[in-house]
């Protein structure tokens, strides 16, 4: 089976706050990701879970006999566009405020059968 694939796109929290979680389930079964974020109270995690509970659904869409035992082949969280802001400060200064987005991606492979 083909790799399937979900993403979030132009999600508003840094990608390090996310980068985190995706590195801890990759390699994992959907099923056992699932689980390991669904108890993990981190708005990063939460975000991640629903990616990873899209790309189950995209599977099952397209066939696969057992979601849940398909494999997390890949997890990326990158960098997005960033908000650039201007905050006056003390004596005539001014300092950049950046608020990021991250691309959340996360892509599903079978397992390998011997």
């Amino acid at each position: 089976m083909a790799s399937i694939q979900a993403s979030h796109r132009f999600a508003r929290i840094s990608p390090t706050k996310v980068r985190h979680f995706a590195n801890l389930v990759r390699g994992m079964t959907a099923q056992q990701g699932l689980e390991q974020l669904r108890f993990m109270h981190n708005r990063g995690a939460k975000m991640l879970e629903k990616v990873l509970h899209s790309a189950v659904a995209n599977a099952e869409d397209r066939g696969a006999r057992n979601p849940g035992s398909l494999i997390i082949s890949d997890a990326q969280v990158d960098m997005g566009p960033k908000f650039r802001r201007v905050r006056p400060r003390g004596r005539g200064r001014a300092d950049m405020l950046e608020k990021k987005f991250a691309h959340i991606k996360v892509a599903l492979d079978a397992p390998e059968i011997p």
